[in-house]
């Protein structure tokens, strides 16, 4: 069984800050990550192969820095890994990114037949979740979002099923592969990683594909030229301050309500003096009671 897992290396979202002039992510001294979920996507496709045998093939599209966390993906499992990287790449939103990604699997899928590719969620720094449907929709394959469990795979049949999170409960559903799933945390708990694969990856260097070899990627097709979305801005929301906490054990409920009124109509949050006049009872004329 084949399985392919695209990832995407992230700023660390907890360090993250932005340049107040350009509006744009101050990458500079902030540590990379993989983004979460794909850790989950991998682990799902290690899985997979001790399972049903054969290999994971994992790919990312970034900057040269990205190789460190298709070593990361080696150490928990990954066969293959190649690095899609250019300068051309740059400033890519998700029709482009998704474009390069679907290009370079039609490329592996003339090395031979795949059987599932497997995405995380979402990335945390854009959070869109476009990239993996973008995919499907490119390859022209099922598409399973909000994975949360696998049921049963049968390789020979060609047929899966899956369990996937929906705002109203779970949904099981039966697809043809390949498909293209976009994983949960849960669907595969990240494990530790044993020692062989941790020897493995200290030498292991991945493949690096650029935008012309050994893929041909259309150049209006990619980076900034096949992107139709830019950012317009970005900023840091104003800091919030803390809230009061008014403990009615010490003050009593009456004065506790009182005090409450009184920051809520500080704050300039709401107008009490109009909810007051709004509720005020009327005689039925327009006039109010006396």
């Amino acid at each position: 069984m084949h399985t392919v897992v695209a990832i995407k290396q992230v700023p660390d979202t907890t360090n993250v800050r932005i340049n107040p002039e350009t509006g744009t992510l101050i990458r500079e001294g902030v540590p990379a990550i993989i983004n979460p979920y794909d850790l989950h996507a991998v682990e799902l496709a290690v899985r997979l192969k001790e399972h049903f045998g054969g290999k994971v093939t994992v790919i990312t599209m970034g900057p040269p820095k990205a190789a460190e966390a298709l070593i990361e993906c080696v150490e928990q499992g990954a066969d293959r890994c190649i690095l899609i990287t250019d300068r051309k790449f740059a400033a890519a939103d998700t029709l482009a990114t998704s474009y390069v990604l679907a290009r370079a699997i039609e490329a592996l899928q003339e090395e031979g037949p795949i059987d599932l590719y497997l995405f995380g969620l979402q990335a945390i720094d854009g959070d869109t979740a476009q990239v993996g449907p973008g995919v499907a929709t490119r390859l022209n394959v099922p598409l399973i979002s909000y994975a949360l469990h696998i049921e049963s795979i049968d390789p020979e049949a060609r047929v899966a099923v899956v369990h996937r999170k929906t705002e109203r409960g779970i949904e099981v559903l039966r697809t043809r592969l390949p498909a293209l799933l976009t994983v949960l945390k849960e669907i595969a708990p990240v494990q530790r990683a044993p020692l062989p694969n941790l020897i493995r990856a200290a030498r292991y260097k991945p493949e690096v594909w650029s935008s012309t070899d050994p893929v041909p990627f259309d150049q209006d097709q990619i980076g900034i030229r096949g992107s139709p979305t830019v950012v317009g801005r970005a900023y840091t929301p104003a800091p919030r301050q803390a809230g009061d906490i008014i403990r009615v054990s010490e003050l009593g409920l009456q004065e506790c309500v009182k005090r409450a009124l009184q920051n809520v109509q500080a704050s300039g949050a709401v107008d009490l003096a109009s909810i007051v006049d709004a509720k005020r009872p009327t005689d039925g004329n327009g006039g109010e009671h006396s």
